[in-house]
């Protein structure tokens, strides 16, 4: 399972999330450091769940003994969108940023584990190696696409 490179794909975009999420929390104020790493983390966050539905989760809510995996991350998807246009709507400075921000990532942390952990191997045993091929050169074709549009519709805008 964790060599299908849609999971293996995954796999790394969570390891660079995570990386974000740390180095995010290490800062403080509205600093240059908080602006730029936060805004590489909303479009990382934003291009890999709009991705990750497209070609994971579309498929796994067609199979109906993954359709409740599929659309309880889509929910948390949407949890981590809304803390993310908050975040953006909130003074950097302010003290409630911070523990917003902590909010989010504990939330989404426990996301990515859950997926990792209960989610990727269920569904690796409903998918084909072909799916999963299939799959993975979708992701990668989608999230470069996804970052053009996370970068031009910040969080909680309507997506084509």
């Amino acid at each position: 399972m964790a060599d299908a490179r849609i999971f293996a794909d995954l796999i790394a975009d969570h390891d660079r999330q995570r990386d974000l999420l740390e180095r995010v929390g290490e800062t403080s104020g509205d600093s240059k450091d908080r602006r730029e790493l936060f805004e590489q983390l909303r479009l990382e966050l934003q291009a890999h769940a709009a991705a990750e539905e497209e070609a994971l989760y579309a498929t796994m809510l067609a199979d109906p003994e993954l359709r409740e995996d599929a659309r309880h991350s889509v929910s948390e998807h949407k949890e981590v969108d809304d803390y993310l246009g908050e975040l953006m709507d909130t003074d950097m400075s302010s003290p409630g940023w911070l523990v917003k921000f902590k909010e989010m990532r504990h939330r989404y942390l426990h996301h990515i584990d859950e997926e990792e952990e209960e989610m990727f191997p269920t569904a690796a045993k409903h998918l084909t190696a072909a799916q999963e091929e299939q799959l993975g050169k979708l992701f990668e074709k989608r999230k470069p696409r996804e970052l053009e549009r996370a970068e031009a519709s910040p969080p909680g805008d309507e997506r084509d």
